[in-house]
């Protein structure tokens, strides 16, 4: 079978750490083209990505891992110009973009595909099936890492549209939604803003659930130089106990660790979409993106000290 050619556009850290090594080692995948301002990249490289999509012969899909805030009209444009189209987290900069380019890729029999790396660990299928159908007692996200660490230098993070502490957040939203046995909704924020930025550093966040009896609650925060967690920890009403650990990369089960066996978190989005490309159809997933637009909206922000570049 003849691999389907894909570029990627906007090649950076984890364009360059996930994605490349994940599409070379699917064999339904070629890398014919990468794109970046800075003309870094691999294959045939471009520094404008209208260029790369107008010019590369026989391109059929893109990889998009721009930050989030130009992705809509990258997307847009590929789906018009016949390209499959995966998009790295958070899809795009606001719900309504994303919504219009689903419409358009059914619209041209196209694959949108908005891919949640977290829930592409086997312990996160895990406990989604150990919970089916429970009802929850109790559910704790705490998700606390060093901005400087993960995002050195990095501007766009605190500019409107860069989604501060929620870019790490959103993983830990997207393992939430696909876990939790019902419905899950924001109830509170508490938005710590540094004085320099748009976008917060820190947020505790409380949920409700007509499937729950008890708190649920979240702490995200960006300013945790030692002692770094991504736990996502569970009680349902039957008394089952549940852990993700390592950003779902470990499940303790009632006392018991499972181990993620499966084929690693990029090389499953790939695959996945694979089967979404030959079936002509979509997956659009916006439940982790409206909890943080619910943050967004309902929150109660306060400022605290800037934070430096």
């Amino acid at each position: 079978m003849t691999p389907i050619k894909i570029a990627i556009i906007g090649f950076g850290k984890i364009a360059d750490d996930q994605h490349v090594p994940s599409i070379n080692s699917n064999p339904r995948f070629e890398l014919v083209a990468t794109s970046s301002r800075s003309g870094q990249g691999i294959a045939k490289t471009f520094t404008d990505w209208r260029e790369l999509v107008r010019t590369v012969d026989g391109l059929q899909a893109v990889a998009i891992t721009t930050p989030p805030g130009p992705r809509y009209e990258i997307a847009r444009e590929c789906l018009d110009a016949g390209l499959h189209c995966l998009l790295e987290k958070p899809p795009t900069a606001g719900l309504a973009q994303i919504s219009d380019l689903a419409c358009l890729g059914e619209a041209r029999q196209l694959t949108v595909y908005t891919t949640w790396h977290a829930q592409h660990h086997s312990t996160v299928a895990a406990a989604a099936q150990t919970l089916a159908g429970k009802r929850v007692k109790s559910m704790q996200i705490l998700w606390h890492e060093d901005v400087h660490k993960w995002h050195p230098g990095q501007q766009w993070i605190w500019g409107p549209g860069g989604f501060g502490v929620f870019d790490p957040g959103i993983n830990a939203f997207s393992i939430a939604t696909k876990i939790f046995p019902g419905g899950l909704f924001v109830e509170s924020a508490e938005l710590s803003v540094p004085e320099n930025a748009q976008t917060p550093i820190a947020a505790d966040i409380v949920f409700s659930s007509p499937q729950a009896d008890g708190p649920l609650t979240a702490s995200l925060d960006w300013r945790r130089t030692e002692g770094e967690e991504w736990t996502i920890a569970l009680e349902t009403a039957d008394g089952t106990s549940l852990r993700l650990e390592g950003g779902g990369s470990k499940l303790m089960l009632d006392g018991k660790m499972q181990e993620d066996d499966g084929i690693g978190e990029y090389p499953d989005i790939y695959r996945h979409f694979v089967d979404l490309i030959d079936e002509r159809r979509s997956d659009v997933d916006v439940a982790p993106f409206r909890l943080v637009a619910d943050c967004l909206l309902i929150g109660r922000t306060s400022k605290v000290e800037a934070v430096e570049s």
